[in-house]
């Protein structure tokens, strides 16, 4: 039997647009926007009075990579699936951490340099467990979200690469998306 949200999800327009795209449960959101990052409104969303500690963490884009000098970084999604993929993991995260709740937004399209792709924040009754799930929502979001990464660089051509720390990226010919 298919599953109902990702029939959902997969007849959703996937056009740019500024509104956001979102799933939400009880404690649990996960976001893709092309809209800029509010910390303050993501933090708003987690807090609770049973959480002793809220932990945020906010992705932005820095001036250089590898002593090139980066000009921007710009997203792409394939949404349906990198939304399910988001709700997976912040459900994983929640039951393993006794999280009170968690937000995973991610922005799309172009994030100039200082500002911020990606917000997590997390709640849970101690600090401990907050500042792990924060790390592991990261990494697993990294790892796993159907999000790519084109990084422009300043007199340099832009590279594609997975949505994830460490090497160069590979440049991608015209029509040869290398799987992306």
């Amino acid at each position: 039997m298919a599953d109902p949200s990702l029939e959902a999800a997969a007849s959703q327009d996937l056009t740019p647009s500024s509104q956001p795209m979102f799933r939400s449960e009880p404690s649990i959101h996960v976001e893709l926007t092309h809209s800029h990052l509010d910390v303050l409104a993501t933090m708003a969303r987690v807090k609770s009075p049973k959480a002793g500690a809220v932990v945020l963490f906010a992705g932005t884009t820095r001036d250089s990579f590898q002593d090139l000098e980066v000009k921007h970084l710009a997203y792409e999604a394939y949404a349906p699936l990198a939304l399910n993929t988001l709700l997976n993991i912040a459900r994983s995260v929640k039951i393993t951490h006794a999280l009170t709740s968690i937000a995973i937004i991610h922005r799309l399209g172009t994030v100039p340099i200082g500002e911020e792709s990606i917000l997590i924040a997390v709640a849970a009754p101690h600090r401990q467990a907050a500042w792990r799930a924060g790390e592991e929502a990261l990494e697993e979001t990294k790892k796993r979200a159907e999000i790519w990464k084109l990084e422009q660089f300043v007199g340099a051509e832009g590279v594609w690469r997975a949505n994830r720390d460490g090497c160069m990226g590979e440049k991608v010919e015209d029509g040869n998306l290398g799987g992306r």
